[in-house]
C-alpha cells in the first residue's frame, strides 16, 4: 500500500503531478478542492483528513473522511487523527489549548497511523509564539507507540523516531509505503516550491 501525504499546500488547484498510490492523507491547511484533485491525480481510493489552523469550518465534502478523533480501518491499517494547532492567538478555528487537546486525546485508542496538524512538542516545533507542537500528541506516542505520526504546520520535511514511532513533518507532499502495521517503510520523498 502506498500513501500519499499532503499538507499545508496554499495553491487552489492541484499543480504537482501524477502518480499513484492507495490512500491520500491530508494534513490540513490545504484547499478541499486540491485534496481531491490530488487523489484522483495519484488514483487514490480511499481520502482521510485533518483540518489546519488555516481551514474553514465546513465538513469535509465526499468522499474525504474526516479523521479528527475517529478511527477508521483500511488495508489492516488503523487510522486515527487530530485537527487543528496550539491556541496562538483568541479567535480562529481548530485552535487548542494544552489542556485541550489532552482532554480529547486523553483516551483515544492506539492506531497504527495517526494523521495530525500540529506536531508533537518538542518534535519539529519551534518556540516562536505559533508553531508550538501538542503536549497531548507526544504523550500519546508514548502511552500507544503508532507506527507512524505524520504532521504538517511545521513547514518542513523531516522525520525523527520517537520510541517505536516515526514522525513524519510534510510541507507540500511526499508518498510512503507501509506494507503492513508492522513493517511501514520510506518509498520516496517528493519536493515541492517552498511556502509559508
Amino acid at each position: 500500500m502506498k500513501l500519499f501525504i499532503i499538507a499545508d499546500i496554499e495553491d487552489l488547484s492541484w499543480q504537482h503531478g501524477t502518480g499513484n498510490a492507495d490512500v491520500l492523507l491530508s494534513c490540513g491547511d490545504t484547499n478541499d478542492q486540491v485534496i481531491l484533485q490530488a487523489a484522483e491525480a495519484y488514483g487514490c481510493s480511499r481520502i482521510f483528513a485533518v483540518k489546519g489552523n488555516h481551514d474553514r469550518n465546513t465538513p469535509f465534502p465526499d468522499p474525504i473522511i474526516d479523521l479528527h478523533l475517529q478511527v477508521c480501518e483500511y488495508g489492516g491499517l488503523r487510522f486515527g487523527g487530530f485537527n487543528g494547532a496550539w491556541k496562538y492567538k483568541p479567535k480562529g478555528h481548530f485552535l487548542y489549548e494544552q489542556t485541550e487537546a489532552k482532554f480529547l486525546l486523553d483516551a483515544f485508542p492506539p492506531v497504527d497511523i495517526f494523521l495530525s496538524h500540529n506536531s508533537p512538542r518538542h518534535v519539529h516545533d519551534r518556540d516562536d509564539g505559533i508553531h508550538y507542537g501538542f503536549d497531548a500528541l507526544t504523550s500519546y506516542i508514548e502511552r500507544t507507540q503508532p507506527k507512524l505520526l505524520i504532521h504538517g504546520h511545521q513547514h518542513l520535511m523531516k522525520e525523527s523516531q520517537i520510541g517505536e514511532t516515526r514522525v513524519i513533518g510534510v510541507h507540500g507532499y511526499r508518498i510512503i509505503r507501509p506494507t503492513s502495521a508492522s513493517n511501514i517503510s520510506s518509498a520516496r520523498m517528493t519536493k515541492k516550491n517552498a511556502m509559508n
